[in-house]
């Protein structure tokens, strides 16, 4: 047997699971559609002693799901909380820097409650323009800096959805701006690894 955890996904459409999947915040009480449209199923098929709360809202932007975070990750208590938001802030032409203010404040209140708060990059979408792009290259940037200053995990998860043959575009789309189900299943892949790894 491994070691019991209790992890919220926090997050906009990529933790709820678009376009498969509805998050039980959208479909009380246990969501619906297809179960492997979400990375947090991933993460307990590797780690069936985990439990991973999918708590991501489709189109929600930054300071929305900031809003809710004491409802949807203190009031829970979990041991860790992953946190992946920022790219419909960016998609409604919001700055990168009222992102990074917002995913700033999510990481301190995270740790001010005694979770552990994983940063995430923004994943790619393949109708993002040039304006678009370098602002999700300045946020995901400033998490991978920040998480290395102390007191974050990191997962690369635009990387791991990513084409390696163009950084900007997903791997593997059913609609252009949501990864399939395989990229579902290697973002649950990367963040379980990168837990493992932090918190050993």
């Amino acid at each position: 047997m491994g070691i019991e955890r209790k992890i919220v996904a926090l997050g906009d459409s990529t933790t709820a699971g678009t376009p498969g999947f509805l998050s039980p915040i959208e479909a009380p009480p246990a969501g619906r559609g297809n179960p492997e449209s979400q990375y947090g199923f991933w993460m307990t098929k590797l780690h069936p002693d985990w439990i991973v709360l999918n708590r991501g809202v489709n189109g929600q932007r930054s300071d929305q799901i900031l809003a809710r975070f004491d409802r949807d990750v203190s009031r829970e208590g979990p041991e860790v909380v992953i946190i992946l938001a920022g790219v419909n802030d960016i998609f409604q032409g919001r700055s990168a820097s009222s992102v990074k203010r917002n995913l700033e404040t999510m990481y301190e209140r995270a740790k001010s409650s005694r979770i552990i708060p994983v940063a995430t990059t923004i994943l790619p979408y393949n109708i993002a323009g040039r304006r678009e792009i370098e602002s999700m290259h300045e946020v995901n940037s400033w998490v991978e800096a920040r998480s290395k200053q102390g007191g974050l995990l990191f997962c690369d998860t635009s990387r791991t959805v990513s084409d390696p043959d163009n950084r900007d575009l997903l791997a593997s789309t059913p609609d252009g701006i949501h990864p399939d189900v395989d990229g579902y299943r290697r973002i649950g892949e990367a963040l379980a690894m990168a837990i493992e790894m932090g918190l050993r």
